[in-house]
């Protein structure tokens, strides 16, 4: 019996292994197109994402950009996205790309295998028919999905395989976001892109580094990860990642575990890490698998966190009117409203747009600067670091 269950775990290794290794292979070796059989209409995926600084018209926007620059100023982040979901998901999904989209980032968004090609196809259908998404092309739908389970190291295998076509495809980004279908923003990108900047500035001034989010050791599947820890990470000019990789295919909860091992594990990544998710996450007593779901009773607390992001909750609850209406000003079935948006507060004011740089935050940026000056304070910055 023993022997049989030794060669059951040796079969289940190496097929893990032999996983990760070709999905890592395909996708690192250049392959031009990322569709399904359902089809052609991922027109998207079959070209590369074009740089988002482009001229509308606005001279300014160029001399923004150069004085920045010259004046040794950070420019305005930008934000790789991964939006994951199932079967059942692709409503969630394109509510939530609306509530966190701006010109300036990138999206990826995955329906995993559970979920068919008809919806895959309709999200497909969604982001082309966006007039923004298409100017600015800077969103994509991942048509040959990739399998995802609740445990094993599917998910780890998923979310490398999503960055390491943002790493090939989209040149100029600083942070990768993972987002489940059951997540949602409670600040605008203006707000997250304005404390985004402080960030770079207080990194600059006081690490060699760029910092990494994530709870530290086993922790989150919630990550704010740099571009230059995930070149690390997929590209691999050291073992440690491919090692540990290996090693997490045995893991029930990969996720929970391998960038932050990666990173706790590496000189150069040690001591640049931040204990927090940026999620608002509420947990029974004790605690279950699974987060609780967030409902009106915990906006107030919600919004009081300064975490720019909360999860989870369910499909359509109230609460997420209520942080449209009240947090990101956005209109139903529209973009959240930012500096780019041009068109007067109503039904679609970005439905024409302008200088992708302009960003307008609001109070609400306060409640995040709040939270990251607190995390960078001496005594809960270097003590709640890898150990």
């Amino acid at each position: 019996m023993k022997r049989a269950r030794s060669q059951w775990l040796m079969i289940l290794t190496a097929t893990s292994l032999l996983f990760l290794f070709l999905l890592l292979t395909l996708t690192l070796a250049g392959h031009g197109k990322y569709s399904s059989s359902a089809a052609a209409d991922f027109y998207y995926e079959q070209r590369e994402f074009t740089t988002l600084d482009r001229n509308f018209g606005d001279t300014t926007e160029g001399t923004d950009n150069e004085n920045s620059h010259r004046l040794g100023i950070p420019k305005l982040p930008r934000f790789a996205y991964l939006i994951s979901g199932s079967k059942g998901d692709g409503p969630q999904l394109r509510r939530l790309l609306q509530a966190v989209y701006h010109p300036r980032n990138y999206y990826l968004l995955h329906l995993d295998l559970e979920a068919s090609d008809a919806e895959r196809l309709e999200l497909a259908k969604y982001v082309k028919s966006e007039s923004a998404i298409r100017e600015f092309r800077n969103a994509m739908v991942i048509g040959n999905a990739d399998l995802v389970t609740a445990k094993g190291p599917t998910m780890t295998a998923a979310t490398l395989h999503a960055i390491a076509i943002l790493l090939k495809r989209a040149k100029d980004w600083d942070w990768f976001i993972n987002l489940g279908a059951s997540d949602y923003p409670l600040m605008s990108q203006d707000e997250i892109k304005e404390q985004g900047l402080l960030l770079l500035i207080l990194v600059c001034t006081t690490l060699r580094n760029p910092l990494c989010f994530g709870r530290k050791s086993e922790g989150s599947t919630w990550v704010v990860l740099t571009k230059s820890f995930l070149e690390f990470c997929v590209w691999g000019w050291d073992n440690l990642p491919r090692t540990l990789l290996m090693y997490y295919t045995n893991f029930l909860s990969s996720p929970e575990g391998y960038f932050h091992t990666v990173a706790c594990n590496h000189k150069d990544y040690q001591n640049t890490t931040v204990n927090h998710n940026l999620h608002y996450i509420r947990w029974d007593s004790p605690p279950k698998a699974n987060p609780i779901n967030l409902t009106l009773e915990h906006y107030n607390d919600m919004v009081q966190s300064g975490a720019p992001f909360a999860g989870t909750f369910s499909r359509d609850d109230p609460v997420l009117n209520k942080i449209d209406k009240e947090l990101l000003r956005r209109p139903s079935g529209h973009f959240t409203p930012g500096g780019w948006c041009l068109g007067n507060l109503g039904e679609n004011p970005c439905l024409v747009y302008g200088n992708s740089n302009a960003v307008k935050p609001t109070v609400v940026s306060k409640r995040l600067e709040k939270l990251i000056v607190n995390l960078l304070d001496s005594e809960n910055f270097r003590p709640k670091q890898c150990k």
